[in-house]
């Protein structure tokens, strides 16, 4: 639990497509699907309700906003068109999800965003830049990327395997737990790449040289710097991926200057909770009122 301090406004910024991923699959995993009588499939739906309103009773935020992803081509795609090329499609059972479960968000009052062009990362970071400045800010997700977010104000909470089960990263825990300051983080995934999200950083350096190496020269500037007191193989490794190693930076790096605005006064947490129950009610949800008290 992170209490507030001297009843500042705390900001939680979710991660809408982490908690529907992770919803969806913690749901499914077994075969079954849960549908309404109609025959919608609302697993994921339902599951993202009930992670929400677990993180809402932990956290106890003043203010609730849930960014997402807008489909699948971003300016990364642009810059490297293998960048997520090894994903699979989303299971058919999760696509009518997408847009219902923007839909049940709206109606508890939360309020959505999302840039065409970009990842909801991206809108998580320039929403954590924005509002840092006079409240506290909590990023609710299970993406590790988002720890280069971090700053005094901002802290990363990564959802771990099963409900109620929550990492908090600040400052000091990140690098407690890490040896990485923020800006590292950015650095690492240049040097190592991403196998997620399809690019290779610099063929051959792993995480284990990766984290040597920023260890000791800090940053990319700074092995660059030094490459000629580097070790032979990897000096020569580097030299060979330079392209490689800035563009897997850029893509690593997430965005703070989206083009997108939100006044502290339109995402107030206030569940309008008659619109929510009828939503519930309508996707057979009747249970998960219960959680209406937590809020």
């Amino acid at each position: 639990m992170i209490n507030r301090q001297n009843d500042q406004d705390r900001i939680l910024l979710v991660d809408g497509m982490a908690l529907l991923f992770r919803a969806f699959y913690a749901t499914s995993y077994s075969g079954y699907i849960r549908k309404t009588s109609n025959g919608l499939p609302t697993n994921a739906v339902y599951g993202f309700i009930q992670y929400f309103f677990d993180a809402i009773k932990t956290y106890t935020p003043t203010h609730i906003i849930c960014c997402w992803d807008m489909g699948s081509s971003t300016f990364r795609n642009e810059s490297y068109s293998e960048y997520k090329k090894n994903r699979s499609e989303a299971p058919l059972e999760l696509l009518p999800q997408f847009d219902l479960v923007k839909e049940v968000v709206a109606e508890m009052g939360v309020l959505n965003i999302g840039m065409t062009g970009y990842e909801a990362d991206d809108c998580i970071g320039t929403l954590s830049n924005k509002l840092q400045k006079d409240s506290e800010v909590l990023i609710l997700t299970g993406d590790h990327d988002m720890l280069q977010l971090i700053t005094e104000q901002v802290k990363v909470v990564i959802m771990n395997k099963g409900r109620s089960n929550y990492t908090v990263y600040d400052l000091e825990t990140l690098f407690a737990t890490k040896q990485l300051t923020p800006l590292q983080v950015i650095d690492l995934k240049a040097f190592m790449g991403d196998t997620a999200d399809n690019y290779p950083g610099v063929k051959g350096i792993g995480e284990k040289t990766a984290l040597k190496l920023i260890s000791e020269y800090q940053s990319i500037e700074g092995c660059l710097d030094n490459l000629d007191n580097l070790p032979k193989s990897v000096r020569s490794k580097i030299e060979a991926n330079m392209e490689m190693l800035h563009l897997s930076r850029d893509l690593a790096r997430i965005r703070l200057d989206v083009p997108i605005e939100c006044e502290l006064d339109h995402c107030i947490w206030n569940l309008r909770r008659d619109a929510a129950a009828k939503k519930f009610d309508e996707l057979e949800f009747g249970g998960l009122v219960k959680l209406f008290d937590v809020s």
